[in-house]
């Protein structure tokens, strides 16, 4: 590792330790030549506008276009406003908060800028998640869209004060005071002197654990993905993205954050990814490529035929497993192939995805360039192909959990990342997906884990035992499922169920609630106290 440029050794102090580390391989050709300085948000949209991409159009958001300079002076004007008058230090961390919008893209490009560590957060979390994530990782600052800004000052105010919060809007444009502040900023400025392999994002993803893990990234990883998946698709400049996930998300940050910015790309923001949406901004915008999860694709495939979708290129899909009946339907609709891919928050985005022709439908696809695979037992040994077993993978992206030594030996195994996916791999070198090795519940393409979910019903006062799995569904892959055990005294109902369902929503993000509440007079158990969850999913 380069000397690095963080000021704030917070996070570089507390990475896996090199023997946890997995192995990284930039032996691809695209991936050689890099600079060992190197700054993730200068790479993206400075180099835009360095080869003339200036004056096209970055962003989209309800009618109003941004491009790539105005993106450029914003981020600019908001690295200097960090550093100039909130006193941010290169390695700070910045959480970001807010639905896909122009200014959470200038401000996730200006925290870079800057040399901080951006913390993009879901919309949807609620004060307990993100005061959660503002204590695992010593958030400093925070940015946060004001329609947005009740449950993000519950939480900072939870957190003693200890957290600066400015409160933008989506485009800058409604006089909020950071907003104002931003316009009287001089324009210009410089970038963080910071080495390719300092931290500049961390993603928080959940797991089996109940708590999320934090998954840190370099300047480095964020150009590798945005030259990896992008080099098999043929995104090229002038493309027009849209789609559902957010930023957030790493799906959502390949295909509104690194992909388009580094290629010259323009993103359509939408406020609210609702179906009519996403179909109108593909007829309006000439949308080229589009990314949704399949939960997405099923409910547009139903309204689809009343719009204009000849401008699509591709449609790819991902976030969950891409089902048969979700490919076929889709085709039908729209004359459309999904192309389907995997990827996760440790490997901050794809790895493995289909080509655009869609050669084997019902497969995962193939290794994207730079990376390689093989599936292995319990043991870590390979198996041959046609034998099921565990997603291993290497490339020049990887797990790096943020303080969590257990985990990380779980993820990484001899240099491998182990991505807790059951995978078969065929003759051909088709990956195809069986199963989730674990308890996580992948629905609509959230991540859920069961014992965060557990970990909230067991404090309702009518609950005394409880156990959450996921439950097949055509439209969403999976839905959160609750096998419950009631208190002495408490009756099952309908309406009970709808209380532990609303008890839910109220706690954590509304996708988490079990959409099935199930009464039993007791857990199947083993010996020692174990609950069998495999029962409880044979259920099903």
């Amino acid at each position: 590792m380069t000397t690095s440029g963080h000021i704030d050794r917070f996070v570089i102090e507390r990475l896996p330790p090199p023997s946890l580390m997995p192995d990284f391989d930039y032996s691809a050709p695209h991936l050689q030549g890099w600079p060992d300085r190197m700054n993730a948000a200068a790479e993206l949209v400075d180099r835009a506008c360095a080869l003339g991409l200036g004056e096209s159009p970055a962003t989209v958001w309800e009618g109003v276009v941004w491009s790539f300079s105005h993106l450029q002076d914003r981020s600019q004007r908001i690295a200097r406003m960090l550093v100039e008058d909130w006193g941010m230090v290169p390695g700070d961390r910045v959480l970001l908060r807010g639905a896909n919008s122009p200014m959470l893209l200038a401000c996730w490009l200006g925290v870079v800028r800057a040399g901080g560590i951006a913390v993009t957060t879901m919309p949807l979390l609620r004060a307990k998640e993100l005061g959660f994530i503002l204590e695992r990782v010593q958030i400093q600052y925070a940015l946060c869209e004001d329609s947005l800004a009740e449950e993000m000052t519950l939480a900072a105010d939870k957190a003693g004060g200890n957290v600066r919060l400015g409160l933008f809007s989506p485009v800058g444009q409604k006089g909020t005071d950071f907003d104002r502040k931003l316009e009287a900023k001089p324009a210009g400025g410089g970038v963080a002197d910071t080495s390719a392999d300092d931290p500049a994002l961390i993603v928080f993803t959940s797991g089996t654990t109940g708590n999320p893990k934090a998954a840190v990234h370099y300047h480095r990883d964020v150009i590798a993905v945005a030259e990896s998946w992008p080099r098999e698709f043929g995104i090229r400049a002038g493309d027009v993205h849209a789609g559902s996930p957010s930023m957030a998300f790493s799906y959502g940050f390949g295909a509104f954050i690194a992909f388009p910015l580094r290629h010259g790309c323009c993103s359509v923001m939408l406020p609210k990814a609702a179906p009519d949406a996403i179909l109108n901004a593909i007829s309006k915008h000439r949308v080229t490529s589009l990314f949704a999860v399949p939960t997405s694709y099923n409910a547009m495939m139903e309204i689809a035929g009343g719009y204009d979708l000849s401008s699509l290129r591709f449609c790819a899909s991902a976030g969950e497993h891409l089902r048969d009946h979700t490919f076929r339907n889709w085709r039908d609709a729209t004359g459309m192939k999904l192309v389907n891919g995997i990827g996760s928050t440790e490997m901050l985005n794809h790895f493995i995805a289909q080509p655009v022709s869609v050669d084997k439908p019902g497969s995962t696809g193939r290794l994207l360039p730079g990376y390689s695979a093989r599936i292995v037992d319990k043991d870590g040994n390979s198996l041959p192909s046609g034998e099921k077993g565990w997603l291993a993978v290497k490339g020049p992206v990887g797990c790096r959990y943020f303080d969590d030594p257990e985990r990380q030996k779980i993820y990484v195994r001899q240099g491998w990342n182990v991505t807790g996916d059951i995978f078969e791999r065929d003759g051909d070198g088709w990956f195809w997906y069986i199963d989730r090795g674990d308890d996580m519940i992948v629905s609509s393409g959230y991540n859920i884990s069961a014992q965060e979910v557990e970990q909230i019903l067991i404090e309702h006062p009518k609950i005394k035992e409880c156990a959450v799995v996921g439950a097949p569904d055509d439209e969403r892959g999976q839905i959160v499922k609750a096998f419950v055990v009631l208190k002495e005294g408490a009756v099952a109902s309908d309406d009970l169920a709808h209380d532990i369902q609303e008890f839910v929503k109220h706690s954590v993000a509304p996708y988490k609630y079990p959409r099935l509440v199930r009464f039993l007079d007791e857990l199947p158990k083993t010996a020692t106290g174990k609950i069998q969850r495999y029962l409880l999913k044979e259920m099903e």
